[in-house]
């Protein structure tokens, strides 16, 4: 009999062996849990790599004070449920303590900032290797990044000096200080990440679901209305059905018009879709390279 894989177990399995490659390579790795779909299929993937045992790492969340309730109240829940530790880092925390200053006018975010926090908090809890949930089709600088992403020890990424990776070897050796970032999931696409959730009926943020919603159009896109941005004389709050394809700060993630209020029919939106999931994230618009230098300087 032959056994064959469809391309989503394929991909599974790929993600599997990586995660299980980190437990094994490093002291103290951690997952980098946003509360958004890829790092919620990771976590679903590191649960089903080290089952029935529970996952033998913590999630880091990096808190801007500017999230979504939603997604809080979300990754409280799958924290309870899967019975690990959450480490989280504190944006807030870091302006407090003048480590970081706040951006002010329109189109101000506190995105950037969390790259300060993230390095603090991966310093603080001696985390070795972070594994997060960004995949390469995303966004031109995730496409030139390794599986095992080596940082030096100022948490920098050099996109020039990457390691090769032939046959899937992994080579995790760092020098004290060094940390890796590590992508299981990269090699898959939005479409492979959706028809997984489908696949393994995986609980996801309401926020990915059509459902009514106060925005406001800004920036080409439709801004959730909150208590964090200030409306101008100009801008009008509107009532639409809206859905997130990607999800950040609330200050920065624009919604798309929808109807897709089921994962099938989500699917299919996906599947006909001419616009990249992070086409209405304002922090990527803000440079032809913004996310590259982001990254350079010790981002996700």
């Amino acid at each position: 009999m032959r056994y064959t894989l469809t391309h989503l177990k394929e991909l599974e399995a790929e993600a599997i062996y990586v995660i299980r490659e980190v437990f094994a390579q490093f002291e103290n790795p951690a997952i980098l849990f946003s509360g958004g779909k890829d790092s919620i299929v990771l976590t679903h993937l590191a649960k089903k790599a080290f089952w029935p045992a529970k996952i033998p790492f913590p999630l880091v969340h990096i808190d801007t004070g500017h999230n979504f309730p939603e997604t809080m109240e979300f990754r409280d829940n799958l924290v309870q449920e899967l019975g690990v530790r959450l480490i989280v880092g504190s944006v807030q925390k870091s302006i407090d303590d003048g480590a970081v200053q706040e951006e002010t006018g329109k189109n101000a975010s506190r995105n950037a900032l969390q790259t300060v926090t993230l390095l603090d908090s991966i310093e603080s809890n001696g985390i070795d290797a972070a594994m997060g949930g960004a995949r390469r089709d995303e966004e031109k600088a995730r496409a030139k990044e390794r599986f095992f992403s080596h940082r030096d020890d100022f948490g920098q990424w050099d996109p020039k000096n990457q390691r090769p990776e032939l046959w899937n070897l992994f080579n995790g050796k760092k020098n004290m200080g060094e940390h890796f970032r590590v992508f299981p999931i990269s090699n898959w696409t939005e479409m492979d990440v959706w028809q997984y959730i489908l696949l393994e009926n995986i609980a996801i943020p309401s926020l990915y679901i059509a459902h009514e919603r106060k925005v406001v159009w800004r920036n080409n896109t439709w801004l959730p209305v909150s208590e964090y941005i200030t409306l101008e004389d100009n801008e009008k709050v509107e009532t639409k059905m809206i859905r997130f394809r990607t999800l950040g700060d609330i200050t920065i993630t624009g919604g798309v018009e929808s109807e897709a209020d089921t994962l099938e029919k989500i699917v299919q939106e996906v599947a006909s879709a001419r616009q990249t999931e992070r086409g209405n994230r304002a922090d990527d618009k803000r440079g032809e390279t913004a996310m590259e230098d982001r990254k350079k300087q010790g981002y996700f």
